[in-house]
């Protein structure tokens, strides 16, 4: 019996870049940063994780639509461990596979929807969240 799995929420550090297999699959990759706050002694010390995230298909290509650097985000997924041999050494990365992700609401977009005048053109909505897809 194995589990792998992972549930994280952080910001994006960058905007999301997605590319494409030569038979036309879509990948986006994300990098978020996580923050940890504890108390040590009278002291708050803030203690931040960067995590990168592989994201495929549809969801993938709404996270590039949608989101930007320092959107808030919730991955589901599962770590996924990429070994190779670079001058004779073994190399390796872990990241984090999503099977999903919510997004998060953006600071200060209730409230610019609610003032914002009217205008001519619709605005696009940011979606409540991508869903899973099956591979």
């Amino acid at each position: 019996m194995a589990l792998n799995s992972v549930n994280i929420m952080g910001n994006l550090t960058k905007d999301p870049e997605i590319k494409y297999t030569n038979s036309g699959k879509s990948v986006c990759n994300l990098s978020i940063a996580n923050n940890r706050v504890y108390t040590k002694g009278n002291e708050k010390v803030t203690e931040v994780s960067y995590f990168d995230v592989e994201v495929w298909g549809a969801v993938a290509e709404n996270c590039a639509k949608y989101l930007s650097k320092g959107s808030g985000i919730i991955v589901e997924g599962r770590l996924r461990q990429d070994r190779w041999e670079k001058d004779g050494k073994t190399q390796s990365r872990v990241r984090i596979s999503a099977n999903n992700i919510h997004f998060l609401p953006k600071k200060g977009d209730a409230s610019e929807r609610q003032t914002a005048p009217d205008a001519d053109e619709p605005k696009e909505q940011q979606p409540s969240e991508a869903v899973a897809w099956d591979e």
